[in-house]
């Protein structure tokens, strides 16, 4: 990868909650038009990667996006220059309409013809949350709330994307349906870092990936490679 494909660089990344290190000095690179998918166990850091490249944690280490240092930037200005997160359990405004949720996402931007245009590609993306553009974020479904997390992350016209656990909770069709959208969303431009626990799927997508235990990086290569990975197949693929 030349340093003019890299579009993320983390760099001796770590984590920690008081005393227990969730996150132990790993650096991985995300090149642009990438789908990286990081996938472990329950608690193996994942999440807490994607918590501090958005600058929501503190954190040692480097972590640059498209050459720039994010260290010390606050999260919103992070959001500017470029990285969208959608958090597990999705974050979205239970008391703002569907359409409300997805405006809020533009405050930044001054591009109105723009604004327009994503607006109605989200809509083409998730025709749900057109016919549900006037009902309260609270009021919908575990999957259409899904749809408006990622929807509103398109919406900060942001090049990069984390998304983080989008299938959880979601029935197997629309777990389907997700890992589908992720891909057009990928051919349209976005490059993405994927934190996601249906292993299968998200390698089966992924361009790359990193496979985490309690914090280290133990294994990495394409996703073929990690699909026919023993140690994979064993922990988790099922065999």
């Amino acid at each position: 990868m030349t340093n003019t494909d890299c579009l993320l660089s983390v760099t001796n990344l770590s984590v920690s909650y008081d005393s227990i290190k969730a996150v132990d000095d790993i650096s991985f690179e995300v090149a642009r038009g990438e789908i990286v998918t990081l996938i472990g166990a329950n608690g193996a850091g994942k999440s807490s990667i994607l918590r501090a490249i958005s600058g929501l944690i503190h954190y040692q280490g480097g972590i640059a996006y498209a050459g720039k240092d994010l260290k010390n930037i606050a999260a919103d200005r992070i959001v500017a220059a470029g990285i969208a997160h959608v958090p597990e359990g999705r974050g979205i405004f239970g008391n703002l309409t569907v359409l409300e949720n997805l405006k809020l996402a533009c405050w930044q931007r001054k591009d109105k013809a723009k604004i327009a245009a994503d607006l109605e590609r989200v809509f083409e993306l998730f025709p749900r949350l057109k016919e549900r553009g006037k009902q309260l974020g609270g009021m919908l479904s575990g999957g259409e709330q899904q749809m408006l997390a990622v929807g509103r992350a398109l919406m900060t016209d942001a090049p990069m994307l984390l998304l983080d656990e989008p299938s959880m909770g979601l029935s197997p069709v629309l777990v389907r349906d997700i890992f589908k959208i992720i891909q057009e969303i990928n051919k349209a431009g976005k490059t993405i870092l994927l934190v996601e626990q249906n292993a299968n799927m998200s390698l089966h997508i992924a361009s790359r990936g990193y496979v985490l235990e309690t914090g280290r990086i133990v294994l990495s290569g394409t996703g073929k490679e990690l699909t026919g990975n023993p140690r994979v197949k064993e922990a988790y693929l099922g065999g």
